[in-house]
């Protein structure tokens, strides 16, 4: 007859080897929890807004530029002085959701916590295990952000969210498809496109935040760059609400199509975030965003006027000073039919940035070059050259107009004026 020690003995050791037996199988459920927390930070593209330049992921301190100032990102890695270690689930929660810090303040809506207020609460569980456990903490404390008055008092802001924000949680349309369900969560929520592509009222709030507003994804600027429309009309003859599913999939996840290339903040949403996305993913995005297209667009595709252009550049003679800045500087690459090389140089005829009202992101372009971002999907990178060192305001002012109104373009010319005070915003003060 076994003893009571030897009773509690064997007890303690099965309690022992079950507590063995489980500990790897709590631990791979972490890691898939972290794995997933990871992947939903790259659909919500923190890294991007949380990073500055040269400095470690996530440790905050990036400079964004609003009417209002500089607003610099904070650090969200959990070192407990300078991130957020000493976060609650609760807490993190509701400064993802609702814009509230820990301590209660306001955050302010550079933050795009309308559109992340539709997140579920299983994704936010996983992204708070992500940030906690799987992103290395950082004590380094972000600059803070210091607006004029009476932009620094963050309680105005409860107003603000009162008026203008948004605490929906996502709700699945029952009459949509599974597919266009994901893709809608993903482009209205953790993606929050519509900070950048839904045009904004005089508070700086977004007009519309799904696509029952007619003024969700309808276009926007961000400091200038013209965010097209990706729902309706737009100047260009082909516009993204054109694009085949496949085409939308292929600019999201490499950068790049047969018709465009990303640039301005778009080439760091792909590169930190969509780049990252799986197929099904980008395919249920473009799915949804094909099933909210509104409309053609403005602009149809003129065959003769883009003939007529392709002409006039092929023969050569009595060219404008736009059309042989064109062939002098642009047309290796471009070629005179305007239509590029697909995948590889961006279509000029129907672009959406030329056929922009406002030209900046057009000069800009000229002005300092581009380049696509290295994604798995494309790995090489396909740099423009800048000309500001090589053109005088008159000849980008006089090359940016025969873009705009060359082969099917149509739009406003540039003046040498537009060109100048573009290039004295690109140029940092000394």
């Amino acid at each position: 007859m076994k003893t009571m020690k030897q009773l509690l003995l064997a007890a303690g050791l099965v309690a022992g080897l079950a507590a063995t037996l489980a500990g790897p199988a709590f631990a791979e459920d972490e890691q898939a929890v972290i794995a997933r927390g990871a992947y939903l930070a790259r659909a919500g593209d923190c890294v991007a807004c949380h990073t500055a330049p040269g400095g470690k992921e996530f440790a905050g301190g990036l400079a964004i530029e609003s009417n209002l100032g500089k607003i610099f990102s904070t650090n969200i890695t959990p070192d407990r002085q300078s991130g957020i270690g000493g976060y609650t689930e609760a807490q993190f929660a509701a400064a993802l959701r609702d814009g509230k810090r820990a301590d209660g303040a306001n955050l302010y809506p550079a933050m795009p916590y309308p559109s992340y207020a539709k997140l579920t609460d299983e994704d936010v569980h996983a992204l708070y295990v992500y940030f906690m456990k799987g992103v290395q903490p950082v004590a380094s404390a972000a600059p803070e952000t210091r607006l004029s008055f009476p932009f620094n008092l963050r309680f105005g802001l409860a107003f603000w969210n009162f008026a203008f924000g948004n605490s929906t949680r996502f709700q699945p349309n029952p009459q949509a498809s599974d597919e266009i369900n994901r893709g809608a969560y993903l482009v209205e929520g953790l993606g929050h496109c519509g900070s950048c592509h839904t045009p904004r009222g005089f508070a700086m709030q977004e007009q519309g935040y799904t696509a029952a507003d007619d003024s969700y994804l309808a276009g926007g600027d961000l400091n200038g760059w013209v965010a097209p429309s990706l729902r309706g009309a737009t100047g260009a003859s082909r516009g993204f609400s054109t694009w085949t599913v496949e085409e939308i999939v292929d600019y999201l996840g490499s950068g790049r199509n047969n018709h465009a290339a990303v640039g301005g903040e778009m080439k760091m949403v792909v590169e930190h975030s969509l780049g990252y996305l799986n197929d099904a993913d980008l395919k249920a995005m473009a799915v949804y965003l094909k099933s909210i297209a509104t409309g053609a667009p403005q602009q149809p595709p003129s065959p003769e006027r883009a003939r007529a252009t392709a002409d006039r550049l092929t023969a050569a003679v009595n060219l404008s000073e736009g059309e042989r800045l064109y062939l002098d500087n642009c047309g290796a690459c471009h070629f005179v039919t305007g239509q590029g090389d697909a995948r590889v140089f961006p279509k000029l005829d129907g672009n959406s940035i030329i056929n922009a009202s406002n030209p900046l992101a057009l000069v800009s372009t000229i002005l300092a070059g581009a380049a696509t971002p290295s994604t798995d999907r494309s790995p090489s990178i396909l740099p423009m050259p800048g000309f500001a060192s090589r053109l005088s305001d008159n000849e980008v002012a006089a090359l940016a107009t025969f873009l705009r109104t060359g082969w099917s373009n149509n739009a406003p010319a540039v003046s040498a004026g537009d060109v100048a005070a573009i290039r004295a915003r690109m140029t940092p003060a000394h």
